[in-house]
């Protein structure tokens, strides 16, 4: 924990800012490279199809990482005021939003993938490909959902490093897997879709793993869970903007890539590999 209300105002946010960027860098190096392994090893069909599931899977994450901002700007409210029972209720309260609402998400997202692949007007032959990567990607969500929310709660109590390493650990972990699953293993485009669950799934469990055992504040335990409400409608008022704003840009990407699709399989998989490269000046939640 950091108490950013003392000291020199320019020094923190920058101390606060670099492991945030850094982060971002490597996140999108992720992409990339991912995208290479899909693009070498297994094709520019299996290329297409994890570009367009990419904005599919932002546009139905979006709103909820948006809305933890909200949680994160209540957190650091509270624990700058020094009312640490508040920060907890407030961090218990955004696990149990995390849990349901990843739960609605994944299955939601499931039973639609079919009907969203066909109304951007995906190529027939790669549908089966995007919905496999997609559906088994939905079925991990709780993870993605677990280490945002978990790493939106340290930001809010001035800690930008923490989910810096852990994220570093994750990106390593996924790109390996890849190297893994899909040339030595075959699995194709399934292969690279558990290699992003099980990273994920890795970086949330010992991320709270190392919580419970050297934070002061953030200590996760379902016995202790509770529900504030109170607490849970003043962060989705403050997050609710930038949930829209999230789900804005990524109904953007959405369309884009209904446009791209009229072109064919090629147009497709050439647009998600200059995707991934741009990635590299915006930044986005961790896709694929």
């Amino acid at each position: 924990m950091k108490d950013l209300s003392y000291g020199n105002e320019g020094k923190l946010i920058l101390k606060f800012a670099i492991p945030m960027l850094l982060g971002n860098i490597f996140q999108q190096m992720y992409n990339i490279v991912d995208s290479i392994v899909v693009g070498k090893y297994i094709g520019k069909a299996a290329l297409a199809a994890v570009g367009t599931s990419g904005p599919i899977i932002f546009l139905l994450v979006s709103f909820i990482i948006g809305v933890t901002m909200g949680f994160t700007i209540v957190v650091s409210q509270f624990f700058g005021a020094k009312q640490l029972d508040n920060v907890k209720k407030a961090i218990n309260t955004l696990y149990i939003f995390m849990f349901f609402t990843s739960i609605v998400v994944s299955v939601g997202g499931i039973m639609l993938s079919g009907f969203i692949f066909r109304v951007i007007d995906l190529d027939p032959a790669i549908v089966p490909d995007a919905m496999l990567f997609l559906n088994i990607f939905l079925s991990g969500l709780i993870f993605l959902f677990g280490y945002n929310g978990t790493s939106a709660i340290l930001r809010g109590l001035g800690d930008s490093k923490t989910p810096l390493y852990f994220l570093i650990g994750s990106v390593g972990l996924n790109i390996i897997l890849d190297l893994i699953f899909v040339p030595v293993l075959h699995w194709g485009v399934a292969g690279v879709a558990f290699a992003t669950v099980i990273s994920e799934a890795c970086a949330f469990i010992t991320q709270i793993i190392y919580l419970n055992r050297y934070h002061k504040v953030v200590k996760f335990s379902f016995r202790d869970l509770s529900f504030d409400r109170e607490i849970f409608m003043k962060s989705i008022w403050i997050g609710l903007p930038t949930g829209l704003q999230q789900t804005f840009v990524a109904a953007g990407m959405v369309a884009l890539y209904w446009i791209v699709n009229q072109f064919g399989v090629d147009a497709n998989a050439a647009y998600s590999a200059a995707g991934r490269i741009d990635s590299l000046r915006q930044g986005s939640v961790r896709p694929s």
